[in-house]
């Protein structure tokens, strides 16, 4: 074989579909679904519940345009049916599936973790072991944990998306994209939020007028929202939550809710890889160390999207496949250049950059 792809998200699938148009006999190995989490676990699923929340919105504004309804309810069992759709439909035909087979590009799905067990061979959960000039690495990330007792009564954004019913409450700690996104949508669905940030302004990579006034927004929607909270000392659980205990100072406070979302970044997913097997090295905040063409300290194996950690979104992702992919058949002839990183929210209010 002279290409395998491990991972099935927009980096992985772009790398594949680069690689086999160059001429390359290649092979993809997902660890679940083909699509990866863009499109069964992450921004397909937020964009539907986003919308819903957002029609919600409207629909309690009609009276003020003369415009008589019964109030609006949410039937969140059936949200949860339009979310499935809507993702059914993309991975079948806009994650370019169809067009990837025709390729001839091998793939398989469902192959559990991948593992490298020397510098030009892979080994699946399933069973599947591969052999390749060339790997490309694209097996994503995954939400980082909080060292403090306690942490198994949390929940990760993902399982917020999961819900089988919107929470009469809900604690999200971290006021990053993601976690403004979950606090957000789920106030507008009738959860009682409470957000907590742990330095002095949510949103903290976007200009600070900004973060000024989605906190505004996000208040007056009423949301608590609480920034230079202290430092988280343990979760515990209760007869209708979990409990946040935490301190600031010397001062031990709490916060109490139905579900606790803990949304703190988002690292690269390389703990099953055995990279060590192949000499691919990480740099000091343990995202996999690449090159200006995406080559990783084995000159063989690339690696693309966010388990490098750069700009962790589709587009970037998207650009990094096709670029890995490029070197890995051509050599090292593509380098990342400089690009224009359009970068947009599904809060309400909504915020965007450009960078």
């Amino acid at each position: 074989m002279d290409v395998v792809v491990v991972g099935g998200g927009p980096a992985g699938v772009t790398a594949a579909l680069r690689a086999a148009e160059l001429g390359a006999r290649t092979v993809l190995v997902t660890r679940h679904e083909f699509g990866g989490m863009a499109a069964n676990d992450g921004p397909i699923p937020v964009r539907v519940l986003a919308q819903a929340a957002r029609l919600l919105r409207e629909a309690r504004q009609l009276h003020r345009f003369g415009i008589s309804v019964s109030p609006a309810t949410l039937d969140y069992p059936q949200l949860l049916v339009r979310v499935r759709e809507v993702v059914q439909d993309v991975c079948e035909h806009s994650t370019r599936r169809d067009y990837v087979e025709r390729m001839g590009v091998t793939i398989y799905e469902h192959s559990g973790t991948a593992r490298l067990v020397s510098p030009h061979a892979i080994e699946t959960e399933s069973g599947v072991r591969l052999q390749a000039d060339k790997i490309i690495l694209s097996a994503g990330g995954t939400s980082r944990r909080l060292s403090v007792p306690g942490f198994e009564w949390t929940a990760t954004h993902s399982d917020a998306w999961g819900l089988s019913a919107v929470p009469p409450s809900m604690l999200v700690v971290g006021a990053g994209a993601t976690g403004a996104q979950v606090a957000s949508i789920f106030q507008s669905l009738g959860s009682q939020v409470q957000l907590f940030q742990a330095g002095p302004r949510i949103l903290p990579t976007e200009d600070e007028d900004v973060s000024v006034a989605v906190a505004a927004a996000f208040r007056e929607s009423g949301m608590v929202v609480r920034e230079n909270f202290g430092t988280i000392e343990s979760f515990e659980k209760t007869p209708s939550g979990v409990r946040m205990l935490f301190s600031k100072e010397g001062v031990r406070d709490s916060a109490e809710a139905a579900l606790v979302v803990v949304a703190v970044g988002w690292v690269a997913d390389t703990a099953g890889l055995n990279l060590s097997a192949a000499g691919v090295g990480t740099n000091p905040r343990g995202y996999v160390q690449v090159d200006a063409y995406l080559q990783t300290s084995a000159p063989n194996i690339f690696a693309a999207g966010d388990i490098t950690g750069r700009l962790m979104l589709v587009p970037q992702a998207v650009h990094d496949g096709f670029v890995a992919a490029t070197n890995a058949v051509c050599g090292a002839t593509m380098t990342l250049g400089d690009q224009v990183s359009p970068i947009g929210s599904f809060t309400e209010p909504e915020y965007a950059q450009v960078a």
